[in-house]
């Protein structure tokens, strides 16, 4: 039994970092949840894959906390952006980013609870975007579709 901790946000971090505008993008244009996005292709990457149900879990683990804090929150801070000084502004870009890892606290729990109730995970390695798939397909995206758009 593998249990995850917070040291896989340091590599979805800096995945993040190589092109934000695209996650940023896929975000504002689905409401897809980048920290289930970079898990996503953290699992792929370790070849830990997650049925399509899992997926489902995770999305409404930190649903309540994404609709009524996270996203107005977002909303709030950048709609005050340009009535801001530069430290104000940064200042709410800091707790947005503490409200981030409260996300990523909550998935990593439940992804261990899915590993401490043992269930199964796929391990069919000919696909290396199945998690990235899985929740994608949540949204009607095309995994594809966010390769082309990382690329960009």
């Amino acid at each position: 039994m593998q249990q995850f901790n917070s040291l896989i946000w340091r590599e979805c971090d800096t995945r993040y970092a190589v092109n934000p505008l695209s996650y940023i993008s896929v975000q504002d244009d689905y409401q897809v949840n980048v920290n289930l996005l970079l898990l996503a292709q953290y699992l792929d990457q370790q070849n830990h894959h997650l049925p399509l149900a899992q997926w489902e879990t995770l999305a409404a683990t930190i649903e309540d906390w994404d609709t009524k804090v996270v996203t107005p929150y977002r909303k709030l801070r950048r709609l005050a952006k340009s009535h801001l000084q530069a430290g104000e502004y940064q200042q709410m870009l800091d707790i947005e980013l503490m409200m981030e890892r409260k996300t990523q606290q909550m998935l990593l729990k439940k992804l261990n609870q899915f590993e401490s109730e043992g269930i199964s995970t796929i391990t069919d390695s000919s696909n290396d975007t199945y998690n990235t798939d899985n929740y994608l397909c949540l949204f009607g995206i095309d995994a594809d579709y966010f390769i082309g758009l990382q690329s960009a």
